[in-house]
């Protein structure tokens, strides 16, 4: 770990950086710190790699099976029939990783009459290597699954021109700066990260001088010491755009993500560098840096500006619902032996409640009076 002051000519590396921001500014807010760690323009931890497959330090449920992003495509078929087929319609993925689940959708797509030529595709995503691989994954698809508009990409959905919307976000939330509050003897206070010159590394401090207890939703502020609640501002602001958006225009979004139904306590910030767990602290821009999203104050964002939510369910339930059993038996019918135990693991990892089946979560958004959309029962059509 580099010191406070690296040695004149030597690359500046993100600790760095963020050392001197540390010295300038006092402790950073976690939110500050995990900003930097994965989005620096030029340091981050994104921007600077591919984090994804056996090669990277984690994977992905399109990374796993084609049919996951089959099913999602055909998620969207659907709701664009049940919304009427609007021309041209806005097919977005918020953070769209090598690009894998857009070409799997895109195929599924494909096989709905006029859906491909209506669609204009546009990736959200802010990574420059990411963004290179998206392209060489989109450029491979065969002519019928290929819109007849260029792609587009764009650093926020804010940057995503108007109008009728289908939108996709597979584990996009969790990657979203958070801010932890944490009680103390003396209340609330909020956990910031501060570089402790002693052991020349980086160490956490509290800062109860910011109204953090305001923060703190109110049936949780009399949790006992040591407790830690975590907010995502940024996961509200994309949840309130997706919900104006819906509200203005006829579209659906689905959600997919680790995460829990409600507002709880509890530390879930974890790092994972070269598929196992590491210490959140250490080696900032090194490590993916995620939470556990709180789905239920994601749907009542989106509500109150305008969208209808349904669900929460399991992603196993989700991915039962819209058939993954059936594909998975229409893949195995031609594959090999040894291509059908895959199907079998995958289909495992993709549903079964001690894998992704229960951990991993799915909310649908949709514009207001729109019926549940596919794999949502029409009890789960709730709005928070």
């Amino acid at each position: 770990m580099p010191g406070a002051q690296p040695a004149a000519g030597a690359p500046v590396t993100l600790a760095d950086h963020l050392i001197r921001r540390i010295g300038g500014e006092g402790p950073l807010r976690l939110s500050t710190f995990m900003g930097e760690a994965l989005g620096h323009p030029t340091l981050g931890y994104y921007t600077t790699r591919d984090p994804l497959g056996a090669a990277g330090d984690f994977t992905t449920a399109p990374e796993i099976s084609q049919m996951f992003g089959e099913l999602l495509g055909l998620w969207c078929a659907q709701a664009w029939l049940t919304l009427g087929s609007p021309t041209p319609v806005h097919l977005v993925e918020l953070g769209p990783g090598r690009g894998t689940l857009m070409a799997d959708a895109l195929r599924a797509m494909a096989r709905t009459p006029g859906l491909t030529a209506s669609l204009r595709v546009h990736m959200v995503e802010t990574s420059p290597s990411l963004r290179a691989r998206q392209r060489t994954t989109l450029a491979a698809l065969p002519a019928t699954a290929q819109p007849p508009h260029p792609i587009t990409w764009a650093d926020s959905l804010e940057a995503v021109p108007e109008g009728p919307l289908l939108l996709l976000a597979n584990e996009f939330f969790d990657a979203l700066p958070i801010r932890q509050m944490q009680k103390t003897a003396r209340g609330w206070a909020e956990r910031c990260v501060t570089w402790d010159t002693a052991e020349k590394r980086f160490a956490w401090a509290l800062d109860a001088t910011g109204g953090a207890e305001l923060l703190v939703p109110p049936d949780l502020r009399g949790a006992p010491e040591g407790a830690v609640v975590e907010l995502c501002p940024a996961a509200l602001t994309v949840a309130g755009e997706i919900g104006r958006r819906l509200a203005a225009h006829p579209g659906a979004a689905l959600v997919v993500d680790y995460g829990y139904d409600a507002p709880s306590l509890g530390d879930t910030l974890q790092a994972v560098r070269g598929h196992a767990y590491a210490a959140v602290l250490d080696d900032p821009g090194q490590a993916d840096l995620t939470a556990h999203v709180d789905f239920r104050t994601l749907a009542a964002t989106a509500v109150a500006a305008g969208a209808a939510a349904h669900g929460i369910v399991d992603q196993g339930a989700l991915l039962r619902r819209l058939g993954i059993a059936q594909r998975a038996a229409t893949l195995k019918r031609n594959a090999t032996a040894v291509q059908a135990h895959a199907v079998d693991l995958a289909l495992d990892r993709l549903t079964s409640p001690d894998q992704m089946g229960r951990l991993f979560k799915a909310l649908a958004l949709t514009s207001p009076g729109a019926p549940p959309p596919a794999g949502f029962e029409p009890s789960e059509g709730r709005s928070p």
